[in-house]
């Protein structure tokens, strides 16, 4: 038992890199609690019929209006080696007047299967939607605004030139994933690779002599879930993606500790570079899987929101109704 701890800590450690930025795409910190999202390779890959899964996030909520981005996707496993989903998250940037809409059907192929038991999968994904965004110039506040004697007035126009207000494009993206699904298996790997925007959309919000398409936002994942008893498992993780300049790096570990054969409580972290440590707990009952985390900002942002932090809940439902669990079962590569 101690031999698999100090490994769980050295895989932990082995996942820590150097520095992080600012995403600038919309995401959760609970990532792995929205698969579809994280790589379309996820899609079907799951030990029952289908699952629905949504996150909610609230950010800065001491900044005004809070920065919220939510999400809602379902996917489901079929007898033909094929998983299809559907997502949508939204995101309304407070104050800003900004909101970003992204609505992605997903297909996987999961055919390719290792091991006696089949157990093991290298599996493909594509998906194909829509991205939509909207502006609303009148909510800008600027510092031509403000007069020393008064403050904020509304009435000063607020100087900005905003030429487009809304956008609408076709987007895609595709991945793969590799996992070890053996429940008999001390040590279950997962890792995979997913791209977003390989269409490369046409952004009508760029800055004069930025680039008009939005970049690819490239994204690695991994960990292994390690059975550390009949009650006992821990799963350290791993996340890298890079979009354009901005980069985001996150490694965690979390334990999940068997209560009876409906019940499981989980509790962990992540440490999102040079921004923000995030502690997690949440339960399983049956199908649901309920996760709560909470982001204690550790970068210099924190003074510019008050010291604001964010929360985000998750919840997923994963039925199991047609499925005949002692021939099926597999360690899903997730929560």
């Amino acid at each position: 038992m101690k031999r698999i701890f100090i490994v769980a800590i050295l895989l932990w450690s082995s996942l820590l890199p150097r520095y992080s930025v600012a995403q600038v795409d919309p995401h959760f910190s609970q990532y792995y609690a929205y698969p579809l999202w994280l790589n379309p390779a996820l899609t079907g890959i799951i030990d029952g019929d289908y699952r629905i899964s949504g996150n909610y996030r609230n950010q800065w909520a001491n900044y005004g209006k809070p920065f919220s981005t939510a999400g809602v996707s379902v996917d489901a496993a079929t007898d033909k080696n094929i998983g299809v989903g559907f997502n949508m998250i939204n995101m309304a940037a407070g104050d800003a007047g900004y909101n970003y809409f992204n609505a992605m059907a997903s297909v996987s192929y999961t055919g390719v299967r290792f091991g006696q038991t089949k157990t093991s999968q290298l599996v493909f994904g594509l998906q194909g939607g829509i991205i939509s965004r909207r502006v609303d110039p009148t909510k800008f506040q600027t510092g031509s605004q403000y007069k020393p004697t008064i403050g904020f007035d509304p009435s000063i126009a607020n100087g900005e030139n905003v030429t487009t207000t809304s956008s609408t494009v076709f987007d895609a993206g595709a991945g793969a994933m590799f996992f070890d699904g053996n429940p008999n298996h001390t040590f279950n790997p997962f890792v995979g690779f997913a791209a977003a925007h390989l269409t490369a959309p046409k952004d009508p919000f760029s800055g004069s002599g930025e680039s008009k398409t939005m970049p690819v936002r490239y994204l690695f994942h991994g960990g292994t879930k390690i059975k550390v008893n009949e009650v006992l498992s821990l799963t350290p993780t791993g996340l890298f993606m890079r979009q354009g300049n901005a980069q985001e790096v996150v490694a965690g570990m979390y334990a999940q500790l068997l209560v009876n054969p409906d019940v499981d409580f989980l509790v962990g972290g992540n440490y999102r570079f040079n921004d923000a440590v995030i502690p997690f707990a949440g339960f399983h009952f049956k199908g649901f899987v309920l996760g709560l985390s909470y982001d204690a900002n550790t970068s210099n942002m924190r003074r510019l929101v008050n010291g604001s932090q964010s929360f985000e809940l998750s919840l997923s439902f994963i039925s199991r109704k047609r499925r005949v669990l002692n021939e099926e079962y597999f360690i899903c590569p997730r929560l």
